[in-house]
């Protein structure tokens, strides 16, 4: 084969089929977003439906319908018996286990958010890149994002379900990968509701929790641990960490906390974990770690632009990064363990 045939042939097999998915891609996610704030796989979960029974479930209209409800056929999040008219409905396999509310490992309260507020925010990725500045509640404001988030009750709660299932995975991955055998007492900074705090004390017997935020947040995470009834061993409390140190404990946790920050807050962070850890303590990082060659962990990239929109100077950060500041800051030695998805933990061991 000639060269010209030999380069046409390779251009026949390029196709603007990837440009079109992702350039496309909001329709789809506002498809899948849209049947969660709804609760649409709640309903699914404890039967299968109709169309027409979706339909006077959800005070809907009748056109679009079949689309939206196909369209999530087609993407996985539901099966279908029969077509149109014909047809029933009901959860595939995954989004039976992580989009009804009804079930401990419920994911939808990032999905939630990203629909209320991120999604709209998103929209101006650009002016966000040309300015800098965050594009969300502080877009004209003055202030810091926590301070607007902390007024509105709702909202702060939605927040504190969405961390929860973001990192619902990756908590439940944490408790079986690492090893808290020689450890007894655990701190989680930015505990948010409490949930890392409670599968460490459910999966490990032996280890007392603290799980550490302002006072709005704590309250949450009370009534959480009640739920759970874990009083005895899992404990709210409230408190500033920019303000106060770190509560002493044998390992420091931070779930998505450090990439809210900028480089001087990373670094105040960990130096307050190393004071607050014995030796031979542990703190543990976990985020959407992103790869070193930055290539490859696209939602990590992404979260990183998040952080553009929703913060003044937040960050997500490469494992070569969160090495060079635990070095910096007086840790020995550093791991990274692969959680689940696009997210890992970095420990530093002091």
């Amino acid at each position: 084969m000639d060269t010209e045939a030999k380069n046409r042939k390779e251009q026949d097999r390029i196709t603007p089929k990837k440009i079109m998915k992702v350039g496309f891609g909001f329709s789809s996610s506002k498809a899948l977003l849209t049947a969660v704030k709804l609760g649409l796989f709640t309903n699914l979960a404890q039967n299968p439906l109709s169309a027409e029974e979706i339909r006077k479930e959800f005070n809907l209209d009748g056109r679009g319908l079949y689309d939206w409800l196909d369209a999530l056929v087609a993407l996985g999040f539901l099966e279908r018996e029969g077509l149109k008219e014909n047809a029933i409905y009901s959860n595939s396999q995954d989004s039976d286990r992580f989009l009804d509310q009804n079930k401990r490992g419920y994911i939808g309260g990032i999905l939630e958010m990203a629909n209320d507020r991120l999604y709209p925010f998103w929209s101006d990725l650009e002016e966000a890149l040309r300015t800098g500045n965050p594009q969300n509640e502080i877009k004209h404001e003055d202030t810091d994002f926590f301070e607007i988030l902390y007024e509105d009750e709702d909202r702060l709660r939605q927040m504190t379900r969405a961390m929860a299932g973001i990192q619902m995975g990756n908590f439940k991955a944490l408790v079986n990968k690492f090893d808290f055998s020689q450890y007894n007492t655990l701190c989680d900074m930015g505990g948010a509701d409490g949930e890392l705090s409670l599968q460490v004390a459910s999966r490990h017997d032996h280890m007392e929790c603290v799980t550490y935020d302002l006072p709005k947040v704590a309250s949450i995470a009370e009534e959480k641990i009640k739920k759970w009834g874990l009083e005895d061993r899992v404990k709210s409390v409230a408190g500033d960490f920019w303000e106060e140190g770190f509560p002493e404990a044998d390992v420091i946790t931070m779930g998505n906390i450090l990439h809210d920050w900028g480089l001087d807050k990373k670094l105040t962070l960990l130096e307050k974990a190393y004071s607050s850890l014995p030796e031979d303590g542990a703190c543990i990082v976990i985020e959407n770690i992103i790869d070193n060659d930055r290539s490859e962990n696209v939602f990590g990239l992404t979260m990183s632009l998040n952080m553009l929109i929703e913060t003044r100077n937040g960050f997500d950060f490469t494992s070569r990064e969160i090495k060079e500041w635990a070095r910096k800051t007086g840790f020995s030695s550093t791991e990274i363990i692969p959680l689940t998805g696009p997210s890992s933990a970095a420990i530093a061991y002091k």
